[in-house]
């Protein structure tokens, strides 16, 4: 049976989908012209690499930019980009990076050493405020520059030896450096653009918007309607364009997995974000090849303020833990595609095994309760629970909800916001419990751990721990992987115990992809290098 006929035959597809109906949709027309559909799953707060907080800003950033490595389409392994090659000192801390020749920014100009350099500079400025900026601090000297320690750049490793040649030099090795470096926080920019659209060193520069976005990568902005549709075309500057297949990509915010189903079943959209849960079974049984259920070091978790009362007392926020069924949202809500765990990291990282984590006790949950003065909730005030939108975080919020009510008599209420004013809020600390999630930026528990030391730009719940502190920086120093896990194993007992955020599984990427798009293979970053992704429009059904 046809692909379109058997969805139709199921009541998967509407009246305006192939098969269905005669009129042609934007998947055909992107089919015949090479021109992908892809849900977002929510409107970018920006295009600016250094700004880019969420995994769908980094999703589009990735197509208008590229670092000094790129990632192998498959295992994601690192391979040439911007530099063609490199080489690295025998300690593992100085590496030299030679840059081509025709690498070129969208507006013709060179791409040279002194635009990383820049760039780099940039997203360490404290006035910039960016919540990536740890992820330099590998850079010898970074930390104590965006401290304000120093204020002299040239303390940072990061030397411009002439406009081909860079070289970095470590704080300490790093294994996974290089991978590391395919982050968007990485990325080269192009400074004369930046300087002629607004303050280099402050938010609210207008260079990354349609007009003025200038990149390197395989594609340039060509339009961005917000909450419509970002449309970026092949870059006919980029060094390597002649490889690249799709002619452009047209990037759908749709927050609603509901609508974003609906979107690819009428032909609109040839990839998902995700699928509401509540049809995975359906898109099982009719077994067409669409849906798609890949691995994702990825955790889906709740953040505590723990600036705020009551949240300030680290018993209340163990008993919230204690009184959450993680089992009962994956298998009830998600249908068992998740994994559901109490350990903020997932395992499997370079033989990384994190603690169990506290699993549900509703029992300690109401003593540790009432030993912080509010038996069975008494006198507690409301608990305001933050989350953007979509379907499928609000059943598990609702879910949330309610075992904290009829474990410990917590009185919560549900507050749902589209995801760039969460992302604000968050930000600034104005909320209670946020829903949150966390992607690694590269295959290590380093990734999952970082976050969580003091002043971290993404702890965002105000929760300090020297000990923690001290455990992650001696993993990050040590060259010994059976010792750097050891150290990581102690950190993340210390979160779990301190318990400003609740892990409730690990993710797995669940979403629909159709049948024409080639060279989307299952990564555990979740990352598909848009270079090498094309579409054979003979593979799909008619």
């Amino acid at each position: 049976m046809r692909l379109s006929a058997a969805f139709c035959a199921l009541g998967l597809l509407s009246a305006a989908a192939p098969g269905c109906s005669r009129r042609e949709t934007a998947v055909e027309r992107g089919d015949r012209d090479q021109v992908l559909h892809r849900g977002l799953g929510y409107e970018v707060a920006t295009l600016d690499p250094q700004l880019a907080a969420g995994i769908a800003e980094q999703d589009v950033d990735s197509a208008l930019f590229e670092g000094l490595v790129s990632e192998d389409p498959r295992d994601l392994h690192p391979v040439p980009g911007v530099a063609e090659g490199w080489e690295a000192s025998p300690d593992g801390l100085t590496y030299t990076f030679r840059l081509r020749r025709n690498a070129r920014w969208s507006d013709g100009t060179p791409v040279t050493s002194g635009d990383f350099v820049g760039a780099w500079r940039r997203m360490l400025t404290p006035s910039l405020g960016a919540e990536n900026a740890e992820m330099l601090f590998v850079l010898r000297g970074a930390r104590n520059f965006n401290r304000a320690s120093t204020t002299d750049f040239r303390d940072v490793g990061a030397t411009s030896i002439d406009d081909l040649t860079l070289r970095i030099t470590l704080e300490h090795p790093m294994p996974g450096f290089l991978p590391l470096l395919a982050h968007p926080a990485w990325f080269p920019l192009p400074l004369r653009a930046l300087q002629a659209n607004g303050p280099l060193y402050e938010r609210g520069n207008a260079w990354a918007e349609p007009g003025h976005l200038v990149g390197n990568g395989p594609f340039v902005l060509q339009s961005w309607v917000p909450d419509r549709e970002i449309v970026v075309g092949r870059s006919p500057t980029y060094w390597d364009a002649g490889s690249v297949r799709l002619r452009g990509i047209h990037f759908h915010p749709i927050d609603s997995v509901d609508a974003e189903e609906r979107a690819f079943r009428s032909g609109q959209l040839h990839i998902t974000d995700a699928v509401p849960s509540d049809r995975i079974e359906a898109y099982r049984r009719a077994a067409t090849g669409v849906l798609r259920i890949d691995p994702y070091l990825g955790t889906y978790f709740l953040r505590l303020n723990v600036r705020r009362p009551p949240l300030d007392d680290p018993r209340i926020r163990r008993a919230l833990s204690l009184a959450v069924d993680r089992r009962a949202i994956v298998g009830r809500i998600l249908h068992g595609v998740e994994t559901a765990s109490a350990a903020f990291t997932p395992p499997g990282m370079g033989g990384y095994v994190p603690p169990p984590g506290p699993g549900m006790d509703a029992g300690e949950a109401r003593r540790l309760l009432a030993a912080a003065g509010h038996p069975a909730g008494a006198g507690l005030p409301p608990l305001e629970l933050l989350y953007n939108n979509s379907e499928n975080h609000r059943a598990i919020a609702e879910a949330v909800q309610e075992m904290w009510r009829r474990e410990l008599g917590v009185d919560v209420r549900l507050v749902n916001r589209e995801q760039k004013v969460v992302l604000e809020d968050r930000r600034a600390g104005d909320f209670q419990i946020v829903r949150s999630s966390w992607i690694a930026d590269y295959a290590g528990p380093g990734s999952f751990l970082d976050i969580w030391r003091s002043g971290d730009g993404n702890n965002q719940t105000g929760w300090r721990d020297e000990g923690y502190d001290s455990l992650v920086s001696q993993a990050e120093r040590s060259r010994d992987a059976d010792v750097r896990n050891a150290l990581f194993g102690r950190a993340e007992e210390r979160l779990l115990d301190g318990a400003p955020i609740i892990a409730l599984f690990h993710y797995r990427h669940v979403f629909l992809i159709g049948p024409s798009v080639r060279g989307w293979y299952p990564t555990l970053l979740d990352h598909h290098p848009y270079k090498f992704v094309w579409l054979d429009g003979a593979a799909a059904p008619r």
